[in-house]
């Protein structure tokens, strides 16, 4: 089967809500990365034959098809088209799966892949509560099948992050530990400068606004839980977010016509599903899955991002799957980081690539979970 490599990856810095990008339209969060990848990469834009971004609440500065909006708002040629995806919170990981899948068929050359989400202008689950006006109370009403098969009851990853807290008996004083440790993590790579090359500065904006320095078990421990009596604090979740990150995805014709260096190749790509009530616990088997697929062990991979969607979904798969916890979020996760969810998947394999370049790893492996219960695994090889 033909090669998919990854030549570059680039991203925004991730704002805060309401914070310094608060205000820069989807469009144009989108239209910057791709801006950047063009002139880090040296390729001509009008090889590019198709653009994919990841998405989610594709409504207002996000509707009408992002990905084509956001390339065409860099002003870049119009010939090259754009498709917007949706796999919730794995979205832009998914595009980076469909741009290697088009490559690897021979279908295409060269192929922009990422994914952008302005959470400050658009409310998570936008496009499912603008929707209870003309009776839709949750995405399942008036489902006969669902109701069927899952009954009414309630569907939301704050309860998925709650049972999984009870089922893997992770206590609210180890979650907030994993907490601290990645706001930790993330501020010692923003000091250590680990993510200056892979951010493009966006106006003011030159460093991700999430990790907090004034935060402690002390200060976490007086948050009320989502639910009473439960395990789950917004400490212990992902910071809400807007971002944007592109790569560029090409096939080894591609690497050769445009004299381009890849930074990576895919060494194996896989999306598994699981229990949609439960929702976020697909990473353990999708990486189970993977691994047997890539006949691999996890003993041989030298980087991992998972995304820190809550601290129970990192601590259950790490309890699962016992991997060395060094290796795991090295330089923090989305719970320091954020979350801006339509782009999540393309920054953090952004960060993975730039891992495994200062440790000298040779595979680096990206999962996360995500809405209906699925998850997308990716394994890359570095090169050079």
């Amino acid at each position: 089967m033909a090669e998919a490599y990854l030549i570059d990856a680039v991203r925004t810095p991730v704002g805060k809500r309401g914070g310094g990008l608060s205000a820069v339209h989807s469009a144009d969060l989108g239209a910057h990365v791709l801006s950047a990848l063009m002139a880090r990469t040296g390729v001509d834009p009008a090889a590019v034959e198709d653009v994919i971004f990841g998405c989610c609440d594709a409504i207002g500065s996000q509707a009408g098809d992002i990905a084509r909006t956001c390339w065409l708002a860099a002003g870049l040629p119009e010939h090259v088209p754009g498709v917007t995806i949706d796999r919730q919170c794995g979205s832009s990981q998914q595009s980076v799966h469909f741009a290697a899948q088009a490559v690897m068929s021979g279908t295409s050359d060269l192929i922009v892949a990422g994914g952008v989400q302005n959470m400050s202008q658009i409310p998570i689950s936008s496009a499912m509560t603008l929707a209870q006006p003309l009776g839709f109370e949750n995405p399942f009403h008036g489902s006969t099948g669902w109701v069927a098969r899952y009954g009414t009851q309630e569907v939301s990853q704050f309860r998925g992050a709650q049972r999984i807290a009870e089922k893997w008996n992770l206590s609210r004083e180890d979650m907030e530990a994993f907490a601290l440790e990645s706001h930790r993590r993330a501020l010692h790579a923003i000091d250590a400068r680990h993510f200056d090359a892979e951010i493009a500065p966006l106006g003011s904006v030159a460093t991700d606004e999430g990790p907090r320095r004034d935060t402690s078990l002390e200060r976490m421990a007086k948050l009320q839980p989502l639910e009473p009596g439960g395990r789950i604090t917004a400490a212990l979740a992902s910071q809400i977010s807007d971002g944007a990150a592109a790569l560029l995805v090409a096939s080894e014709a591609a690497v050769k016509t445009h004299g381009l260096r890849p930074r990576a190749r895919i060494h194996h790509l896989s999306v598994r599903a699981d229990d949609p009530i439960l929702m976020l616990t697909a990473p353990i088997s999708a990486t189970r899955h993977a691994l047997a697929k890539a006949g691999m062990t996890l003993d041989q991979i030298d980087a991992i991002e998972i995304n820190e969607a809550f601290a129970s979904v990192v601590l259950a798969w790490q309890q699962e799957l016992r991997p060395d916890p060094a290796r795991v979020n090295p330089n923090g996760g989305a719970i320091a980081l954020g979350h801006p969810i339509g782009a999540t998947g393309a920054r953090l394999m952004t960060t993975l690539l730039g891992e495994l370049e200062r440790r000298g790893g040779r595979y680096g492996l990206q999962t996360m979970c995500e809405g209906g219960g699925q998850a997308n695994v990716t394994i890359v090889e570095r090169l050079g």
